[in-house]
């Protein structure tokens, strides 16, 4: 698969080292500060500082800090002579909590609103519900018995969604396809991008060239989908359609959530996109071979990475999932036969 060139040779050099990125200015008046995340991606969540022309500053996903101390914030902020106080806006590409996880208090400490999709708001309303009936759902995808109670606890009724790190109200301003982020003298927009959750959106900034994608592409990761809670679409479907949209973005720098920062993302996007495409080919040639297979016999002839044998909890959750993502888009679901 395609892996694009870093544009910000420091960020890239930090992620090899397993070291965390310095403080870098973008833009003029456009930062990035790393930062750390406890576990479930190998770097660092890239919050990006933006100023307005009142001076006023803008935080694009404050990632989390467990402890709510926002130590890693401060010292960004400290790097660029401001403080959090200073800010008057968080604005968050989607609901997970590398990326969320830090706006409330990030919003007690300097008032400003927190802005996110509709969809990712009624996902964290719903996180309880939609867990119940994700155990039910979990019992008839046919996996070992084993292994069924770590599904359990990383994918159904034992799992936050936002790691319970989100405090109502979610979002104080929310946002939509086309929303100008409220920042004087910025012309940001709103792109829904929905796939990896229901509701995640990227941020274009075409008079600054910059293109701020969230987990919706990244330079190394293909992000997951479906990840948000239960959809009445398909979020795979979604995600293809997400990612075709980005062709009008050709010439922007991409600003991505993780690893660095990166040029070309319609080459990066049909990369993903051509991966997915082999997934569903071997979601159907396991269809093809097995006669009214449940799902995890239909996922065992996947080649995920390290194959599914070796995964547990959250991680096979994520892989059955999927696979049953792609039969859908098959229009095979019906073959798969319910434990």
């Amino acid at each position: 698969m395609s892996i694009p060139s870093p544009v910000s040779h420091v960020q890239a050099e930090a992620l090899a080292a397993g070291v965390l990125p310095p403080v870098e200015e973008v833009r003029p008046g456009i930062w990035t500060v790393a930062v750390p995340f406890r576990g479930g991606v190998p770097d660092a969540t890239l919050a990006y500082v933006v100023a307005g022309s009142d001076r006023a500053l803008a935080v694009i996903d404050p990632g989390w800090d467990e402890d709510g101390s926002l130590g890693a914030l401060t010292a960004g902020f400290r790097v660029i002579g401001r403080r959090l106080e200073d800010v008057t806006l968080v604005a968050v590409t989607h609901l997970h909590a590398d990326h969320l996880g830090a706006a409330a208090e990030l919003r007690r400490r300097s008032g400003a609103p927190v802005a996110m999709h509709a969809a990712e708001v009624r996902a964290l309303d719903d996180e309880r519900a939609d867990a119940e009936q994700n155990d039910r759902d979990i019992r008839t995808w046919g996996i070992p018995a084993g292994l069924l109670d770590g599904v359990l606890a990383a994918w159904g009724s034992g799992r936050r969604i936002g790691l319970g790190a989100a405090e109502p109200p979610f979002a104080d301003l929310v946002l939509e396809d086309g929303t100008l982020l409220p920042i004087p003298g910025r012309t940001i927009r709103t792109l829904w991008t929905p796939g990896h959750t229901a509701g995640h959106v990227c941020f274009v900034d075409e008079p600054d060239g910059l293109l701020f994608t969230g987990d919706h592409v990244l330079p190394r990761i293909n992000s997951g989908v479906g990840l948000g809670g239960r959809t009445a679409t398909n979020p795979l479907r979604d995600s293809l359609g997400s990612l075709a949209a980005l062709d009008a973005f050709a010439e922007l720098e991409v600003c991505p959530g993780h690893e660095y920062r990166f040029r070309d993302v319609v080459s990066r996007a049909r990369a993903v996109t051509a991966h997915r495409e082999e997934r569903t080919r071997h979601v159907a040639a396991a269809l093809d071979a097995l006669d009214r297979p449940t799902l995890f016999e239909v996922a065992s002839r996947v080649p995920f990475s390290g194959g599914i044998e070796s995964m547990t909890g959250y991680l096979l959750a994520s892989a059955l999932s999927q696979t049953a993502l792609h039969a859908d888009l098959l229009g095979r679901a019906g073959e798969i036969r319910p434990a």
